[in-house]
């Protein structure tokens, strides 16, 4: 069954295009890599929780929108060797230099993790 990374980012509302360019180049290496699909979204109604949401769960500042976005994969063992393939190719390869090619948003606050399906209608 499918497998899904998650993500959560705050990311600074004036880098909306350098955070779209940014993920174009990662998600295009997720696909060769084995993903069957991978989905960016910036968030435009995420309402403010009593006691937590989406913006406090990053510690979005105000001048940060968070977006939300997500890998799939055929199954857990082709994720573990994509995922490994991918951060071997992030040491190496020129394109995962930070002072040429700068990270759009606070990697530091971003909340990420893996999922195992267990519903899909």
């Amino acid at each position: 069954m499918a497998y899904i990374d998650g993500f959560v980012i705050p990311v600074p509302t004036a880098n909306r295009q350098a955070f779209i360019d940014n993920a174009l180049a990662t998600d295009t290496l997720f696909k060769e890599f084995g993903a069957t699909r991978v989905v960016e979204c910036w968030g435009d109604n995420l309402p403010d929780g009593k006691l937590t949401d989406f913006r406090k769960a990053v510690q979005a500042k105000q001048d940060e929108t968070v977006a939300i976005a997500w890998i799939e994969w055929p199954d857990k063992a082709t994720r573990d060797e994509g995922m490994k393939r991918f951060h071997d190719l992030a040491q190496t390869d020129d394109r995962f230099d930070e002072e040429k090619y700068p990270v759009p948003f606070d990697g530091a606050r971003m909340i990420f993790g893996g999922f195992s399906v267990v519903l899909e209608v």
